[in-house]
This record gives C-alpha cells, sequence and structure tokens, in this order.
C-alpha cells in the first residue's frame, strides 16, 4: 500500500491528550506572521502506500413523501440501494455512522420535506456509491434551467454576467462540503449528516431565505472504501487527497465532475487530525495561477468565521484538550502551502471557487489512537470532532449567505480576467484590504502565455500521448480547439486559463522561496505525459477551425507488411502485453520497440482502436523475442496501479512472501521500490532468487538498497536530499530502455549512481546543469544532497549480475502516484528486457 505523503502530526501523545493540561493559545494572533516552526510532518514524502452508530437526532424521522419532482426541478428524490450491514466498519467503534447507514439515512431525509435531493455521483474504486446530497428552497423545471443558464453565464459570459442584474438578484450561491476524502478521518460525513437534517427541518425565517439563495452541495462520504476500512487511502490504495490533477481514481473524477457542474464559489474540505482546529488559507507559497487577491480576500473572511465558531463552542485545553483553532495564513511562517493543485481545496479555485479550505478538526481518533484508547474516549474525541465540523459549516453558510453578492461577484470576476487575458493583481494589503499580514513572501504570480499548441503528425513525439492531453485538459473544463492540419490551440484567453496553465506549464523552481513543503513542489503533463507542447508567449494563435470536444482517434495499422509498435507510452505497452497474452511472436528492436508479425494485423486492429496507438509498416526483424512478463513486485499502490494500466500481470509480494516459500516458475521480474529488504530474508529465499533467473528492477533508495545488499550491479547509489521533488531534465542514452524517452522526468528523494563498475551502462542521466526545471530541491544542511550534486550523474543504470539476470535501477520516480505517463514506458521497456 501507498505509504502516505506528508501529513501533519497533530500531537506528540495523543493517548495522553484528554488527561493532559495543554497551555493556551490566543484565541487570535497578533497580524502578521507568527515565527513559529512549520507542521511536522508525517511519513517521507515517496508513497510507501460493536455499538450502535451515534444518531444524528432524538426524534423519529416523518416517512410522508412529498412529491417527487420528475421534471429536472428541485428536490430530485432517488431512492439509494441500502448495502448489507457490515459490523466490521471501522466507523462503529467511534460511535459514527457506518458506510451501510448512510442509504436509509438519506432516503430517510429525502422524506423530510421538499429541500433535500440525493444523487449517486460514481462509485468509488471498491464499487461503493457515493452520495451528492443539494439542500436547496424547491425549484421548478424553469427555475432550475434558469440557474443553469446563469451559472453558464457566469463562466463563459462573465464580463456580461457582472452586469446582470438577475444574476445579481436571483442566482443561488453554490456551497460545496466534501467529506472524509481521508477514510479514516470520518467525523465530517457524521456532521454534514446532522446539518441536512438541521437545514430540512428548520421552520425559521433566516434557514428558509439561506436555501433561497443558496444551493449547498455535500459530498457525504468522498472515500467510502478507507470509511469501512478505517485507512486514509482508497481501495486502490490511493491517497484522494493528492489525485486532482492526474485523477486517476473515480472518486477525484467524481469530485471533478461535481467542481465543473455545479461551479462552487466556496468549499470546504473535511479533515483531521490537528490540534488546534486548522482552517486554511495557508503559509506561502501560494499557487501562481490562482486570482489570489480574490481568493485570499474571500478565504481569509470567512476563515475568521469559522474560527470564532469553533472557538465558540466552548472547548477549552484544560477541559477538554482542544487547543483554540490556527489559521496557517496568520499564525504560521510556512510548511502548509497551497502550491500544488493535488489537493482538493487547492483544485477548486480554479473551477471558480473564491473560498476553498482545509478544515483539520483536532481531536485524533485514528491510527495508534484507534486501536489503543478506550472506546469512551475515542466516542468523546469524535463527537468534539462533529460538533467542530458542523461549526465550521455552519459558519460558512452563515458567511456566504451574509456576503453572497461580493462572493458572486468574485467568482464572476476570476473568470473575467481569464477571457480578457488580463494580468493578475499582487496581493499587498493595499489589494487585499482587511488581510493582515501581507507581505512580499505572499506575491506569486505567472505571466500566462498567449496560448500552448499541441502540435499533429510530425511535429508530435507521440499521437497517443497527445490525444491523452487533450482528453484531460476537456476532462477539466478547458477549452480547446484545433487548426486545420489537425493540430490541438489552448488559447490562454478564456475563463479557466488558471487550470489550463496548471496542467500544461512547466513551472517554477521554488527552492529558494521557503525551507520545506507539505507535498510536491513539480507536476507539469505538458513535461512529463510525453507529448510534445509548445508555448505562443505572445500572438498571432494559430488559426482554429473547429472547436475540440474529444481529441481525435489516434490509432492506425498499416495496411501491409510487417508492424512497428513504439512503446514510448503506457498505452503502447499495454497493447503489446495483450498480443503477448494472445501468443503473438513479438519481437523487439535495438532502440526498444516491437516488430509484430503481419499475420497478427487483426489483433493490432483491435488493439489500435482499443488504445489510439498507431502500428506502421517495418522491414526490421528485430533482435530478439519479447515474452509475456509476470512481475512480482513490492511496490507501492501508484505504482502497481501504473503496472496494471500497462498491462503487466502482477504479483505483490514482500518479506514476508518470499521467506514462505514464493513460488518464483511464473514470475520472470522483481520489482523493488520499497517494502522489501535482501537483508531480512532467510538463506532458503534468497537462494530460490538467486536460482529463479528473474530480472530485477529496482526504484529509489529500497531498490538501490536491495541492489548492494543482494550485490547485484557494482554502483554506489548517492541520495540526494530526502524531501527534494519535481521535474528535472535528463540525458537518454537510448536503447532499449530509454530510447524514444522524453527529455524530463519526475524526483521524489533523488539518486544517482556513481563507482559503476564493469559492464554497467548508464541509461539517463540528469543534466549536466541544474537539472530542476520545477519543484523544490534544497542541499542537505551539511551543504551535499542538492541538484548540482546530481548534474551530469547517471540516474537511471543497467548491467547484468553475476548469476546472468538482467538488472535496472531508477533514481528517480517514474512512476509516482500514477503521474509522469510519459515516462512509464522506461519502467515497461525494463520489465520486457531479458
Amino acid at each position: 500500500m501507498a505509504r502516505p505523503g506528508p501529513v501533519l502530526i497533530t500531537t506528540a501523545c495523543g493517548a495522553l491528550l484528554g488527561a493532559l493540561v495543554l497551555t493556551a493559545l490566543p484565541a487570535s494572533a497578533a497580524p502578521g506572521r507568527a515565527h513559529e516552526p512549520g507542521p511536522v510532518r508525517e511519513g517521507g514524502g515517496r508513497d510507501t502506500s460493536a455499538a450502535p452508530p451515534r444518531t444524528l437526532s432524538t426524534r423519529s424521522l416523518p416517512q410522508a413523501d412529498t412529491p417527487l419532482r420528475r421534471d429536472g426541478g428541485y428536490p430530485r428524490r432517488t431512492t439509494l440501494t441500502v448495502p448489507p450491514a457490515d459490523p466490521a466498519d471501522r466507523s462503529i467503534k467511534l460511535g459514527l455512522a457506518p458506510y451501510h447507514s448512510l442509504a436509509p439515512r438519506l432516503n430517510a431525509l429525502q422524506k423530510l420535506g421538499d429541500r433535500v435531493s440525493v444523487e449517486v455521483a460514481g462509485r468509488s474504486a471498491g464499487g461503493h456509491e457515493l452520495y451528492l446530497v443539494t439542500v436547496t428552497a424547491p425549484e421548478s423545471a424553469r427555475e432550475a434551467r434558469e440557474q443553469e443558464r446563469m451559472r453558464e453565464r457566469i463562466e463563459n459570459a462573465p464580463a456580461a454576467a457582472a452586469k446582470d442584474t438577475r444574476i445579481k438578484a436571483a442566482y443561488k450561491t453554490p456551497v460545496f462540503i466534501n467529506n472524509n476524502i481521508h477514510g479514516n478521518e470520518w467525523e465530517g460525513t457524521d456532521a454534514a449528516l446532522e446539518l441536512i437534517e438541521e437545514l430540512a427541518t428548520a421552520t425559521d425565517r433566516k434557514t428558509a431565505g439561506l436555501l433561497a439563495r443558496t444551493r449547498v452541495y455535500l459530498n457525504v462520504t468522498a472515500n467510502p472504501d478507507g470509511r469501512i476500512a478505517g485507512t486514509r487511502a482508497n481501495g486502490n490504495g490511493f491517497d484522494l487527497n493528492r489525485d486532482f490533477i492526474t485523477a486517476s481514481q473515480p472518486e477525484a473524477r467524481a469530485i471533478r465532475r461535481i467542481a465543473i457542474d455545479k461551479q462552487p464559489a466556496v468549499m470546504l474540505d473535511l479533515h483531521g487530525y490537528v490540534n488546534g482546529t486548522l482552517i486554511e488559507p495557508t503559509t506561502p507559497p501560494h499557487g501562481e495561477n490562482y486570482e489570489y487577491d480574490l481568493f485570499l480576500k474571500n478565504s481569509y473572511a470567512n476563515a475568521l468565521g469559522m474560527e470564532k465558531a469553533v472557538n465558540g463552542l466552548g472547548y477549552t485545553p484544560g477541559n477538554d484538550g482542544v487547543r483554540p483553532a490556527v489559521i496557517p495564513f496568520r499564525d504560521e511562517k510556512e510548511g502548509w502551502d497551497d502550491w500544488p493543485p493535488i489537493f482538493t481545496p487547492q483544485y477548486m479555485p480554479f473551477q471558480g471557487a473564491v473560498a476553498a479550505h482545509t478544515i483539520e478538526f483536532p481531536m485524533t481518533v485514528n491510527n495508534e489512537e484507534y486501536d489503543t484508547l478506550p472506546e469512551a474516549e475515542l466516542r468523546r474525541r469524535a463527537a468534539i470532532n462533529v460538533d467542530i465540523a458542523g461549526a465550521a459549516m455552519r459558519a460558512t453558510l452563515e458567511h456566504t449567505d451574509t456576503h453572497r453578492a461580493s462572493v458572486l461577484a468574485d467568482q464572476i470576476e476570476t473568470f473575467r480576467r481569464g477571457a480578457a487575458g488580463e494580468a493578475q493583481r499582487p496581493v499587498s494589503e493595499e489589494t487585499v484590504p482587511g488581510v493582515p499580514g501581507i507581505g512580499p513572501e505572499d506575491v506569486y504570480t505567472t505571466a500566462f502565455p498567449r496560448a500552448y499548441v499541441i502540435p499533429a503528425g510530425r511535429g508530435q513525439r507521440s499521437a497517443v500521448a497527445a490525444g491523452r492531453l487533450v482528453d484531460h485538459l476537456l476532462a477539466n473544463d478547458v477549452r480547446v480547439g484545433q487548426t486545420a492540419d489537425g493540430s490541438y490551440v489552448v488559447d490562454m484567453r478564456q475563463p479557466k486559463r488558471g487550470m489550463a496553465n496548471v496542467i500544461l506549464a512547466e513551472g517554477r523552481d521554488i527552492s529558494a522561496d521557503v525551507s520545506t513543503m507539505y507535498d510536491i513542489s513539480g507536476w507539469s503533463l505538458g513535461l512529463l505525459w510525453g507529448a510534445t507542447v509548445r508555448k505562443v508567449e505572445h500572438g498571432p494563435v494559430p488559426r482554429v477551425v473547429r472547436t475540440v470536444h474529444a481529441a481525435a482517434p489516434t490509432g492506425s495499422v498499416a495496411p501491409f507488411g510487417d508492424l512497428l509498435l513504439r512503446l514510448d507510452d503506457p498505452k503502447e505497452l499495454a497493447a503489446v502485453n495483450a498480443l503477448l497474452a494472445q501468443g503473438v511472436k513479438v519481437r523487439r528492436t535495438a532502440e526498444g520497440s516491437a516488430v509484430v508479425p503481419s499475420s497478427a494485423r487483426g489483433a493490432a486492429r483491435t488493439l489500435a482502436d482499443r488504445y489510439g496507438v498507431v502500428f506502421r509498416a517495418t522491414k526490421e526483424r528485430g533482435t530478439a523475442p519479447l515474452e509475456r512478463t509476470r512481475v512480482a513486485a513490492s511496490v507501492s499502490a501508484g505504482e502497481l496501479f501504473a503496472l496494471r494500466e500497462m498491462g503487466f500481470e502482477v504479483v505483490p509480494v514482500s518479506t514476508e512472501i518470499l521467506n514462505a516459500g514464493f513460488d518464483w516458475s511464473a514470475a520472470r521480474v522483481l520489482f523493488v521500490s520499497r517494502g522489501l529488504e535482501y537483508g531480512e530474508l532467510t538463506p532458503a529465499a534468497r537462494e530460490a532468487l538467486r536460482a529463479s533467473g528473474v530480472g530485477v528492477v529496482g526504484a529509489g533508495s529500497a531498490g538501490a538498497a536491495f541492489n548492494a545488499a543482494a550485490g547485484l550491479l557494482p554502483a554506489t547509489a548517492v541520495a540526494g536530499n530526502g524531501d527534494a521533488n519535481g521535474v528535472v531534465t535528463v540525458r537518454n542514452a537510448g536503447g532499449a530502455i530509454t530510447g524514444g524517452a522524453p527529455g524530463h522526468t519526475f524526483v521524489y528523494s533523488p539518486l544517482w549512481f556513481t563507482a559503476l563498475g564493469a559492464g554497467v551502462r548508464t541509461e539517463q542521466s540528469y543534466a549536466a546543469a541544474d537539472p530542476l526545471v520545477s519543484g523544490h530541491w534544497r542541499p542537505d544542511a551539511d551543504g551535499r544532497g542538492g541538484p548540482a550534486d546530481a548534474a551530469g550523474r547517471a540516474s537511471v543504470i543497467s548491467g547484468t549480475a553475476a548469476h546472468g539476470a538482467p538488472v535496472v535501477l531508477f533514481g528517480t520516480e517514474p512512476l509516482f502516484r500514477d503521474h509522469p505517463k510519459g515516462v512509464f514506458a522506461q519502467v515497461g521497456r525494463a520489465l520486457l528486457v531479458r
């Protein structure tokens, strides 16, 4: 399972928190940055991977049905299928709602009146339904259509929308509350259920007015797999709150769809556990593609309201173990940033949110505390967290309703600036009045290019990669056009230019800006997804002749002769693995492509259609046969996902599994990137591995350590700064592993190799000058381990072990979180080499 990215450690000793008298913090900090150290991070960076439930009301729910709208208006009732009861659901011990109780609860809540609608927004990796609740005043079909017209006008004609009196008077402000994206941070779900019931049944004029002016959308649990299992990750082992630039997981794609369709102006993401309650906005660095002046203005003002509401509940350090709330922008210097777009609240501004917040409630109930604390203490803590989550939700609704006009105006202005191609406004105490402590450390802006071009034909290094990138842009609601020659154009004068730029731009080296980052600092899809992307800094923009709704089909098969399939892309690896699984006799060329016999043309046509890959005519015969590769893998969840995406048959292994007597007869390669230590293998397991003759592919420090302990390749692995990460420039030697590879890759805790012995080949090396393009990579405290030390050094090496097995070692992270798809093929080729 993937080791989570760095998260905050919330208490020094959670088990004793209830008994400790904690030092009180001031209710509000003085203007300006505090000089306290940044948050301590849990993990390391590289991914490693039966009492009744608490009731939400003391009264029974009325069961009388209200009429169901079938005309597109609201409410839109869905009768949810009730899953079987699961007594092992980890929520139960905490007195919280187990997943199987949510459907009946939501079915009942829809019957309370005419304010609550429930839809199934998708399914989790484990097959569980994702419940999206809408709470609003009833709308006829005509009124619902008008709301949609106004929503589209705000995005697509923002200059006109800013003057539209009907929008000012009648548009309902969309507020989105996302809960339980980390499965073992449960309590947002229960607070959401309480809020839904409260809004559904309240008879006061204030609530009626709120719902007449607001649509409240609640993703009840974003991660039901993790909620049930008590894990941070979903059923595929992914941390979903790291997936929003890649969207590899169905839960992240469902949230993305909600963001685009509902266009929330304000959103909350409920997490745990940080004591006192942590309420964003964040410390620097701030995402350079935001309209940050508008975002900071609204986020800070809403944070103050949530802080007041949370502190107003009356919990104290002495009585309850609860410290006052913390707003990082105001109270901390660095370490909790909004730089990468991988987190839910950091993604939402690109879809129109002008206030977006991570909320970390205070009382730890997961991990060690879950296993060691008395049930009564766990339930006490969980109840406090539900209370605090609810206070944050209610304060946000009140703030949004009170400031409805300015919130909507700022959302419109965000889109208007993008459409007009206007420069960003740097934040200052003049441009963002009312926010204290703004300094030069908060100023992050970018100069948007005039356009991006993704060329077609010979100008494109990979047609399948270009198509994938275009479809990803479209899935994120970026507008794409096409020229007469088939090239794609992303005109940056569009409402969601920030989304386009955060996907396509190279990014920025922020190593000098801060000493520590919360998670990754570089992610460019323009450099890492395998497509050629060209930047048009200034006009003219290539003439667009059509609007693109999906990338053009890219698959084709030459009509005669043997076929050449390049292996530069994960879809090409999937295609060749499918051919091998069918028993097709495929050979590889010296530079790593696949030669497919003409007799397999029918199978090739099917795969060209399925994967969009190109089979060209060839007269090459190939240098060696390719064989179906079964991979024994000790890897992260993201790496496992990527290997299977490329069509490899993968059997997860570990030290324990090998020591128990693993059958190597069907495996051809061992892939090690974490969780397997050669020194902990028994003599019998070591001998079985050696005698098997399987190849070894290693990645990162674990792969290098395995190589050294097993005495496979003579090489010295040198570790860079363990927190370093980002996009780097590399030089490829070509050949079977890096032939056709792009000139960039991704690193986290980078390694390089020195003292290469006889027969060890450098397949790839870091650029001779500073290799870091974007990200955060500083030397260690002793001055070593920085990018200058890595420059020119080998980043990928290969050779043959003394017992004849091929070995490839990566000092990079080519499969990181299923993200850098353009470099997946390097690993795929290494696994096929014999």
